[in-house]
């Protein structure tokens, strides 16, 4: 199962944060939004399929979420939770540690903003469209 979403970059992303990545439905972002790799998000987890939403629910879900941007590719691997609620309708975010609120879309993620290849990141900076996959696959 997966779900798509199309954003796009901003002169303000840094993706210098530790523990977290994010794609905003928002317009803008300010420099404090070290997370933040996107912007202007067509979709929001409020918007995923509910069957996705449920296969997410699983603990030992493999949740990978595949960024393309100008023709460069990032992977995340992270993993599911009964906990996960996908209810956020301005932004998702993929966690390292174990926190759930509404807009989180994995745990244990492999590794933050930070980790982003910094050409991929230096094209979301120029304003690059990006396309993220979101794929959930289960042992069911």
């Amino acid at each position: 199962m997966k779900e798509i979403v199309r954003a796009r970059g901003h002169e303000n992303v840094s993706a210098r944060h530790a523990s977290t990545f994010e794609v905003t439905s928002d317009e803008w972002l300010t420099p404090a939004g070290d997370c933040i790799l996107a912007v202007e998000a067509d979709r929001t987890p409020a918007d995923f399929d509910p069957a996705f939403v449920d296969a997410c629910r699983d603990e030992d879900a493999r949740i990978v979420a595949t960024f393309e941007v100008d023709g460069l590719t990032e992977r995340v691997a992270g993993h599911g939770h009964p906990d996960l609620t996908f209810e956020g309708d301005r932004s998702m975010v993929g966690r390292t540690s174990e926190h759930t609120d509404d807009r989180t879309i994995m745990l244990g993620a492999e590794f933050a903003a930070e980790g982003f290849d910094r050409e991929l990141v230096g094209a979301l900076v120029d304003g690059a469209e990006l396309t993220l996959t979101l794929r959930v696959d289960t042992d069911d």
